[in-house]
C-alpha cells in the first residue's frame, strides 16, 4: 500500500486549483425562483401552524377509539378537515381494504409481594403494553433472564413465571413463552438508554412480518410489558439481589378490522397535459404506533405546503403554475402503495415525488442534519438538483459567516419562526436511502423519481419519546419553504427555467464528479500489486458510472421544455461539458495510476474486458409490459412471481443478493438501453462490496423466467 504523503503534491495541485471555485461565495445567494416569489413563500410559510397541527394529531400517544376502526381514523379526518378549511380542491379520503390489527384496551402490571406498587400501565404510557399481547389475568413470580438468550432462558426456571429481560422482547417471548411455559415478558428498554432513560420502544412480542399476536406457534402468544430504563433498573437490581417478587398482570386486547385511508388533494395547473408533481408523507406507520416526528411532522409539513401554495396562488401572489401539484397522506407503504397502483394513469404523467419523513425535529436537540436523500442511478432526475438548490439557499443563508461580521445582516437570509429555534440549518445532501414512501414512486413499475427529506439522527425514533416537544417551528418553516419552492419551480417551469435547471445540474455535476475522482485516486492509493488492474478498473468505473448518471440527469430536463429543440441544444452542450470533465479526470487518473505502478514495482494497468464482460456488454435487457401491468407491488410482488417459478428452473440461476447490491435498483436500471455490463457497473459504483456479474446475470434470468424481463 502506498503512503498517501507520496501523492500530496499531485492532490494539492488538483484540490487547491478547484477549491477556489468550490467555496461558497459568502455574499451571493441564489434560487431558481425570483426574490419576490421567494419572499412570498417565506413570509406565508408558518412553522407555528405546522407545529400546532402536529400538536393536535400527535402531541401525545393516544388510545385509538373503537369507532375509529369502524369509521374514520382521527388523523385522516383531521387532515381532511384542514384541507377543506383551506379550500384545497379534490380533498377526499380514498379507502382500500386492509385486514385486522391488534388493539390494546387495558394493561396493568402491579407488584403485590413483598410490596404493592404499580410497575406498568397502558393508561400511563401506551407503548408500555407490547404489541401482539394477548388478554390475560395472572399472578406469578418474576425471574431474571439477563439478555433473554435461549441459553439464559433454558438455564432458568421460567415455567409458570413472568420473565424479566434487558434484551429483545420478541426473542425472549419466543424462547420463554412459546418454547417453555412462561406466562409473559417484562422488557427493560435498551433504546438509547444513555440519551433518554425514560423512552421505551414501539415494539411487540411477535415478528414484524406476522400479524400482531401470532408467533411461530400461533395461538401461544402471551403478553409483554416495557419498562423505561430508569424504572426498570430498580427492578433489575432487586431481582439480582435475590428478592422474590410476585406480580399481578391484567391484559385486555382485541383484533380490530380496519382499512387503509389515503387523504388526497391537489392544486390544479393551467395545462392538464403538462404533468404533475406529487408530495407524499405517511400519516400512519402501522395503526397502533404513533409519533409526532415519525411521521406526523412530515404529514403536517406537506399540509402546510398545500396551504401555502394554495393561498399564494388563489390570492394572485404567485401565478397559477402550468402543472398540477398533488398531495397524498396514508399508511407507510401499505396504504400509499394501493393508491399508486389504483392510479396508473396519474402516475404516467407524474414527473417526480417529494417525500417528507421525520422533518420536524429540533436539529440541535437531536444532534441531527436535515438530509436530502437523492435518487439512484436507476432514476436520474433534475428533482435532486432543484431541491438541493433550496437546501443550499436555506442552509447557507441561515448561518453567520465571519466574512459578514461587519454587515448589519450577519445572517443574510434569516428564516426563523416566532417561537422556534434561532440556529443554523444543519443540512446534508446524501446518496439514496429508501425505507419510506418515495420508494413506492421509485419502483420500476411506477417509474416516478422520488427524493426524501428527512432529519437524521432522531434520538427518539420509534419510541414513546417521539412527542411534539421534540419538534421545532423554525425547522418546520424551513422545510415548508424548501418543499413549496421546489415544487413550484417545477410546476411553473418553462424553457428558460429548464435551461437554468440544466445549468445548475452541470455546475453540481462538476463537484460530484470531482468527488468521484477523489474516490478513484484513493482506490488506487489503496491498491496492492496483486489487485492493481482490478483496482484501476474499479476507479475508472467510479467516474464513468457517475458521468452516465449526470448525462441522464441533464436529459431529464427536456420533459419541462416546450421547445425541446432549443432546450435540447443547450442540454447537449452541457452534456458535452460534463463528458469533458470526466475525460480530464480519467486522463489524470491514468497519470496517477502509472505513478502508483512505479511505486509498487509493477506494470501499468491495462483494463480489458473478460470473456463474460464482453458477452454481458452485448445483452440489453428490457422490461416487459407485465411490469407496468402489475402496478406497484413492491419487492413482495416480484418475489411472489419469482416463487411461482418451478424450483428446478430457478435453481439453474443461483444469485447472492449481496453480490447484486440492490435488486430494486437493478430493476430500475433496466431501461432497454443499458447492457447487463452497464447495469453491473452502475450497481458496483453505488453499493459497498463488489457486485458480481454472474449474480446480476442470474437475477436477470430469474426476472425473465417470471415474465418481467426480456433480453
Amino acid at each position: 500500500m502506498l503512503k498517501k504523503s507520496f501523492f500530496l503534491p499531485v492532490l494539492f495541485i488538483f484540490f487547491f486549483s478547484s477549491s477556489v471555485f468550490a467555496q461558497y461565495t459568502p455574499w451571493f445567494y441564489w434560487t431558481f425562483l425570483p426574490e419576490n416569489q421567494m419572499n412570498e413563500i417565506i413570509g406565508e410559510a408558518s412553522g407555528e401552524t405546522a407545529w400546532n397541527n402536529i400538536m393536535e394529531t400527535g402531541g401525545y400517544n393516544r388510545d385509538r377509539l373503537p369507532e375509529e376502526y369502524r369509521t374514520t381514523f382521527f388523523e385522516s379526518q383531521y387532515v381532511l378537515n384542514q384541507l377543506k378549511q383551506y379550500g384545497l380542491p379534490g380533498a377526499e379520503i380514498v379507502r382500500f381494504p386492509a385486514g385486522e390489527v391488534w388493539d390494546g384496551i387495558k394493561g396493568e402490571l402491579w407488584e403485590i409481594e413483598p410490596m404493592k406498587q404499580k410497575l406498568a400501565s397502558f393508561q400511563d404510557m401506551r407503548a408500555m403494553l407490547a404489541k401482539g399481547s394477548n388478554s390475560a389475568d395472572v399472578t406469578a413470580e418474576l425471574v431474571w433472564v439477563g439478555r433473554g438468550t435461549k441459553k439464559e432462558i433454558d438455564d432458568a426456571d421460567v415455567d409458570g413465571k413472568i420473565v424479566v429481560t434487558e434484551g429483545r422482547i420478541s426473542s425472549a417471548h419466543s424462547f420463554a413463552c412459546i418454547q417453555h411455559n412462561a406466562l409473559g415478558v417484562i422488557a427493560i428498554s435498551a433504546s438509547r438508554p444513555y440519551f433518554d432513560p425514560l423512552q421505551i420502544p414501539w415494539s411487540g412480542i411477535g415478528s414484524r412480518r406476522r400479524r400482531p399476536g401470532e408467533n411461530a406457534d400461533s395461538g401461544k402468544a402471551k403478553f409483554g410489558f416495557f419498562l423505561p430504563v430508569r424504572e426498570g433498573d430498580y427492578l433489575k437490581k432487586r431481582l439480582l439481589s435475590g428478592q422474590k417478587i410476585k406480580v399481578h398482570a391484567v391484559v385486555k386486547t382485541t383484533m380490530q378490522p380496519y382499512e387503509y385511508q389515503d387523504v388526497t388533494c391537489h392544486i390544479s395547473g393551467t395545462d392538464p397535459n403538462a404533468g404533475e408533481i406529487i408530495f407524499s408523507a405517511h400519516l400512519f406507520e402501522g395503526i397502533i404506533k404513533q409519533g409526532a416526528n415519525d411521521n406526523i411532522s412530515g404529514s403536517m409539513a406537506i399540509l402546510e405546503v398545500a396551504r401555502v401554495l394554495h393561498t399564494l396562488i388563489e390570492e394572485g401572489r404567485l401565478p397559477r403554475p402550468k402543472r398540477t401539484i398533488r398531495f397524498i397522506w396514508g399508511a407507510e407503504f401499505s396504504g400509499i402503495g394501493p393508491w399508486v397502483k389504483a392510479n396508473k394513469d396519474l402516475m404516467e404523467k407524474t414527473l417526480c415525488d417529494i417525500n417528507m419523513d421525520m422533518v420536524g425535529e429540533y436539529l440541535s436537540k437531536n444532534k441531527a442534519f436535515m438530509e436530502l436523500m437523492r435518487t439512484t442511478y436507476g432514476n436520474p432526475h433534475y428533482i435532486n438538483d432543484v431541491v438541493e438548490n433550496y437546501y443550499r439557499f436555506v442552509g447557507e443563508g441561515n448561518r453567520e459567516r465571519i466574512q459578514n461580521r461587519s454587515s448589519f445582516f450577519k445572517v443574510p437570509h434569516r428564516i426563523v419562526a416566532p417561537s422556534g429555534a434561532d440556529e443554523p440549518f444543519y443540512y446534508s445532501i446524501e446518496t439514496h436511502y429508501g425505507s419510506s414512501d418515495h420508494e413506492i414512486f421509485n419502483d420500476w413499475s411506477v417509474d416516478v423519481p422520488g427524493v426524501m427529506m428527512i432529519a437524521w439522527p432522531d434520538q427518539w425514533y420509534h419510541t414513546s419519546g417521539d412527542r411534539v416537544d421534540k419538534a421545532d417551528p423554525t425547522q418546520l418553516k424551513r422545510v415548508v419553504v424548501i418543499g413549496a419552492a421546489s415544487a413550484y419551480t417545477i410546476a411553473n417551469a418553462d424553457d428558460d427555467m429548464a435551461v437554468k435547471i440544466a445549468g445548475e445540474i452541470t455546475s453540481n455535476a462538476s463537484r460530484r464528479l470531482g468527488h468521484q475522482f477523489a474516490v478513484a485516486l484513493e482506490t488506487m492509493n489503496q491498491a496492492a500489486k496483486e489487485n492493481f488492474s482490478d483496482a484501476y478498473k474499479e476507479a475508472q468505473n467510479c467516474i464513468n458510472a457517475a458521468t452516465d448518471n449526470e448525462i441522464a440527469t441533464l436529459a431529464s430536463v427536456l420533459e419541462l421544455a416546450n421547445d425541446r429543440k432549443k432546450v435540447g441544444v443547450y442540454v447537449t452542450k452541457m452534456q458535452k461539458s460534463v463528458r469533458q470533465i470526466a475525460k480530464t479526470h480519467l486522463s489524470t487518473l491514468a497519470t496517477h495510476m502509472k505513478t502508483v505502478a512505479i511505486h509498487l514495482n509493477t506494470k501499468p494497468a491495462r483494463v480489458t474486458l473478460t470473456k463474460e464482460e464482453k458477452r454481458a456488454a452485448k445483452i440489453i435487457p428490457e422490461q416487459t409490459a407485465k411490469v407496468k401491468e402489475m402496478g406497484y407491488a413492491g419487492f413482495r410482488g416480484v418475489f411472489e412471481l419469482i416463487n411461482k417459478i418451478p424450483r428446478e428452473e430457478k435453481d439453474k440461476y443461483p444469485y447472492n443478493r449481496r453480490e447484486v447490491g440492490s435488486t430494486s435498483e437493478l430493476q430500475a436500471l433496466i431501461n432497454g438501453g443499458r447492457s447487463v455490463l452497464d447495469i453491473r457497473n452502475a450497481l458496483d459504483a453505488q453499493y459497498p462490496g463488489q457486485v458480481k456479474l454472474q449474480s446480476v446475470m442470474n437475477y436477470l434470468q430469474i426476472l425473465k423466467l417470471a415474465g418481467l424481463v426480456q433480453m
